[in-house]
């Protein structure tokens, strides 16, 4: 049954005046209070889901209406787990390292959960997704720093949904459609398919769950004929080693982790949850939210985790120890018209989206590879329209700008087709299908800038109040980060080192460029620091003009408890000279 819809919104009436207001709006400078004549920011999610009021005082139970009610934002926000480059690294996973993996891929999923519930929370406490709260505490420099990375990760990954979507309808009409012919179709159907949303928020999000069904019954329907040892698949995911791995393996494994955890995602998840009508001068009711949202994202990772299980195992069962030569003969033994994909050599199989369809082909019936072609384009199509929407967001929220959405989709597609199309124009389907490599690589050296600012502004009690990250949580996500951060500069160094380029021009501007990035992610992490409680450090005026003035101005939580406020009050005292220097800058300058 569908929820009913609120486009105003609840917990406070027209020009009303509330306890945040009062303060300065949830994560908005201090001297930009609110008012009836500034009307709440939204995005073109205007609509917000009514949310059953049974039992929130009481706090009777749980409720499987209101779990249903917020059911949607964690869906799709699951997409980007299921997204094409995640279906290629997870059959390479197998190809490459058997059942060995599946154990990286739990964890890493669990980790990627663990740095959404941050996100989810900042949006569901504060009223304002990441890249808004961003806008209002960042400087303008590495606010607009911020903002092109995430640029640049959503335009990655639009481009490895562009390669998935283009080799699907490769496969689908046998050769017919040529992959610059896919390349092109993806502008139209993206287009169409956003234009779903003015039908309601909820039928956008059943579309979505419809488009998660497709790719669970399509890369099951492999699982089960594929049948894998149910025995090793256990055993991957419960025992924590890799017996015989080398550094194969150990790449591959990185790129499981890369993969998985995509830094646009937690700026699109921060923004979805907005869609739940709740009233956020209502503790009670705050603390319900996140209870109910952590519990869909988890259920909505645990589905898209048991679907990169099937794909891993697939190939796992089917390719792992195989050589071109076996599967050319293969193919040829069954009059495939793709066998020509895999040379009659003896060199192991290097597997990916387009080698894999054909495979299936060969190995279960001409059935088993449209199948996989039909879920590669579910996966390519929903991945499409979500990373729409997290640049969206984005943009209205480093830049305080609203664009309609086929501008954000003309925008974000024509920079993401244009090397997609000359690839797939003059090149062969490999060099196509091998730059999702590169993509990964380059998603992953923008993971730091996303992961670092969810973290610092959830764990900064005058942001989140009492919902700020407790001391073993911010050790718990920092050091999660700090991992997540090191393994991916690992595969991307190794990336680097593989090309083999000797050119001195390029080697100095790796050089330059590492510099900057170190530079940049040591600014956000000291920021962190200060967001964390370093006040004597965050009395300098230099620090003032340069970090996040979340780290310097009072405490403007609704959420915070009376002698929190007192608490903070004292602790700031010593620096309310340079508060007010802060205040004057309108946008952080």
């Amino acid at each position: 049954m569908e929820e009913p819809i609120n486009r105003e919104g609840r917990g406070r009436g027209e020009g009303e005046t509330t306890a945040a207001n009062k303060r300065g709006e949830y994560g908005t400078r201090g001297d930009e209070v609110s008012s009836s004549t500034t009307p709440e920011r939204r995005t073109y999610f205007d609509e917000r889901v009514a949310v059953p009021r049974d039992d929130v005082e009481t706090g009777e139970g749980f409720s499987f209406r209101k779990l249903w009610a917020f059911t949607g934002p964690g869906f799709l926000m699951s997409i980007a787990y299921l997204d094409p480059g995640n279906v290629e690294s997870d059959l390479q996973s197998g190809t490459v390292a058997q059942y060995r993996l599946l154990w990286v891929l739990m964890w890493a999923t669990v980790l990627g959960l663990m740095m959404q519930r941050l996100a989810a929370r900042l949006g569901t406490v504060t009223g304002l997704h990441l890249a808004e709260v961003c806008y209002r505490q960042y400087p303008t420099l590495p606010r607009i720093a911020l903002w092109l990375c995430t640029e640049v990760a959503i335009i990655g990954s639009d481009m490895q949904e562009v390669i998935g979507t283009a080799i699907a309808l490769y496969l689908l009409s046998n050769r017919t459609i040529p992959l610059w012919g896919g390349v092109l179709i993806t502008i139209v159907d993206t287009f169409t398919f956003l234009g779903l949303d003015k039908y309601g928020l909820r039928k956008l999000e059943f579309f979505f769950a419809f488009l998660i069904t497709v790719m669970a019954v399509s890369f099951g329907y492999e699982y089960v004929v594929a049948a894998p040892d149910q025995g090793q698949v256990i055993t991957g995911l419960l025992l924590p080693e890799c017996r015989g791995c080398g550094q194969k393996e150990l790449l591959q494994a990185v790129g499981v982790i890369g993969a998985i955890i995509m830094p646009h995602n937690l700026y699109l998840h921060s923004a979805l949850v907005k869609s739940r009508d709740i009233d956020r001068t209502k503790k009670s009711e705050v603390k319900e939210a996140n209870m109910y949202f952590f519990i869909e994202a988890a259920i909505a990772l645990f589905v898209s985790f048991l679907i990169n299980i099937f794909v891993v195992s697939v190939f796992a069962e089917g390719l792992y120890g195989k050589t071109n030569a076996d599967i050319h003969a293969l193919c040829i033994s069954v009059n495939n018209s793709h066998a020509d994909q895999f040379p009659n050599t003896n060199t192991t199989v290097e597997a990916d989206l387009y080698k894999g369809g054909v495979f299936l082909g060969c190995t279960y019936g001409t059935l088993a590879m449209y199948v996989w072609a039909i879920g590669v384009l579910a996966a390519g199509q929903s991945s499409t329209m979500t990373g729409t929407y997290a640049g969206q967001f984005a943009m209205e929220g480093f830049l305080n700008l609203q664009w309609a959405k086929w501008q954000r989709v003309l925008f974000t597609r024509t920079i993401a087709i244009l090397p997609t199309f000359f690839i797939a124009f003059y090149e062969e389907i490999n060099q196509l299908s091998g730059m999702n490599d590169l993509l990964n690589c380059l998603m992953s050296l923008m993971l730091p800038f996303a992961v670092i600012p969810t973290i610092t502004f959830t764990s900064n009690k005058k942001i989140m109040g009492d919902f700020a990250n407790g001391f073993v949580s911010r050790v718990f996500s920092v050091l999660l980060s700090l991992l997540v951060i090191a393994v991916n500069t690992y595969f991307v160094l190794t990336y680097v080192i593989d090309l083999g380029i000797s050119n001195i021009a390029f080697i100095l501007f790796l050089v330059l460029f590492g510099l900057v990035y170190l530079l940049f992610c040591l600014y956000l992490t000291i920021d962190m620091m200060l967001a964390m409680g370093h006040a004597r450090l965050a009395s300098f005026p230099i620090v003032q003009k340069l970090f996040s003035v979340s780290t310097t101005q009072g405490n403007y939580s609704i959420h915070a408890d009376e002698d929190d406020e007192d608490s903070n009050s004292s602790e700031m005292s010593d620096v309310e000279g340079a508060d007010e220097e802060v205040s004057q800058r309108p946008d952080g300058n």
